[in-house]
């Protein structure tokens, strides 16, 4: 009597932990959100009047994503999903008294794996950013744009539809020393 149980205690958890639900983490299909953060740019140039400068400002950002969650393999979820982000502005003052501002937005694109263990996972993802930037130098004032390599890490805590998540992403932009975005957001499974 006392053995079965002890084997009933131990059974019951692993069932609810690796049956398909706790396994998956997380629903299989399209998915909505949104997350908020904080930002940081960083530049090295030169002014049109051969000045050098160096521009490190944060900002608040945020981000609208979507995305497909395939969900076909125990343990692990891969999915694809992109995302408009806005990685904000920031400015400084030059010794000269000119004024930098820097803006900084852009669509992106991922492929994403997590290892997922019951609600709890954690994922990579690697992906393209089509990225577009206005920029103010004194009174020089101009706009680039291009696309570049983009990498993120984060953690995901699934309630049924509903996941709550935290990330950290790398935008490899040309031109720009780094663009980080670590971010928060709310996501939902149909």
């Amino acid at each position: 009597m006392r053995t079965s149980h002890i084997i009933s205690s131990i059974f019951l958890p692993t069932a609810v932990l690796f049956s398909s639900a706790g396994i998956a983490g997380s629903d299989s299909g399209f998915y909505i959100g949104g997350s908020v953060g904080s930002s940081t740019i960083e530049l090295d140039g030169q002014t049109p009047t051969d000045e050098s400068f160096s521009f490190s400002e944060d900002d608040a950002a945020y981000k609208i994503f979507g995305g497909y969650n395939f969900g076909i393999i125990p343990l692990i979820d891969l999915a694809v999903e992109g995302s408009y982000v806005d990685l904000g502005e920031g400015s400084t003052t030059l010794s000269t008294g000119s004024t930098i501002a820097y803006q900084l937005s852009g669509w992106d694109a991922f492929g994403l794996a997590a290892l997922t263990l019951g609600p709890f996972s954690v994922f990579g993802k690697a992906g393209v950013i089509a990225w577009d930037s206005d920029f103010n130098i004194g009174t020089s004032s101009g706009s680039d744009s291009g696309s570049d390599p983009a990498y993120g890490l984060g953690a995901k805590l699934q309630f049924g539809s509903l996941a709550a998540r935290a990330e950290i992403e790398y935008f490899d932009i040309g031109d720009l020393n780094d663009v980080y975005m670590g971010s928060v957001g709310l996501s939902w499974t149909f």
